[in-house]
């Protein structure tokens, strides 16, 4: 199957526009007319799913975060993204990336809204309103009973399937409106406040942020960036499982795990 194809799939989901400015999605390499028989999903493309697609013989590399993010020129062996690139080049395998257009429209927070089940939830930063409704980052919404910041965090921990989660506040306190947004979230504090959340579930938060945000009255919930995020990769495995057969396109879900141990 041509690529182009797939990535029509992947546009009707996402479309490139959403994308915020100082983002870089699409394909980000490859020749739109290569035949595709195998794609590798992953939330990064390190250096060990780079290897990986390499050694399992992949077309194509899905991934949610950008490989090449900011300007290069030059690529070669002498710097990690051109290693990255030239490897995956080399073995003719395209790279495609959807990052903040499926953050936007896709969506990464209706995603991790749904899993925790919050009632009559919209997005806590909107970013677009071209259509009837409004697109944009994250959720918020309200749980169906109040809960402990305690019970919040188990709830947390096995519907995203992570070990541990970190709290700046009050850990017994009952919440019922609750913010969730996927990935780095610093910048969504002032969003959830203005909305009236209770609780921020985010990842990337650092030690300022979290104790000048419970002095504003709002409980941050780090569950990590991969924590939120990894997700992405099982949604979309299924979502081109819709168009096409394992027997047309074979499927591999190179889910890393956590890059953060907590000894």
């Amino acid at each position: 199957m041509k690529l182009r194809k797939i990535m029509n799939w992947f546009e009707e989901l996402s479309p490139l526009h959403y994308a915020e400015e100082w983002d870089n999605v699409g394909l980000l390499f490859g020749d739109e007319e290569q035949e595709i028989h195998h794609i590798m999903i992953a939330l990064d493309a390190s250096d060990y799913v780079v290897e990986q697609a390499v050694v399992q013989k992949a077309d194509l590399l899905l991934t949610h975060h950008p490989m090449i993010f900011h300007g290069m020129k030059q690529i070669n062996n002498q710097s990690l993204v051109g290693r990255r690139i030239w490897k995956l080049g080399t073995h003719q395998i395209a790279c495609y990336a959807m990052h903040t257009n499926f953050d936007i429209k896709g969506s990464m927070g209706e995603l991790a809204g749904n899993r925790m089940h919050l009632l009559n939830a919209v997005p806590l930063e909107i970013t677009t309103s071209e259509e009837k409704e409004a697109e944009g980052i994250g959720r918020i919404g309200n749980l169906g009973r109040p809960m402990t910041v305690s019970a919040v965090a188990e709830l947390v921990k096995e519907k995203f399937g992570l070990k541990n989660v970190i709290l700046y506040g009050d850990a017994e306190k009952k919440v019922s409106r609750v913010a969730i947004s996927p990935g780095s979230g610093k910048s969504e504090i002032s969003h959830a406040l203005k909305a009236g959340a209770e609780l921020l579930i985010t990842g990337d938060i650092g030690h300022h942020e979290g104790i000048d945000a419970v002095d504003q009255g709002l409980i941050i919930m780090d569950a990590t960036h991969y924590g939120l995020e990894h997700i992405f990769i099982e949604f979309m495995a299924e979502y081109i499982r819709g168009y096409a057969s394992e027997e047309d396109i074979q499927i591999t879900c190179m889910d890393t795990g956590s890059p953060i141990q907590i000894l």
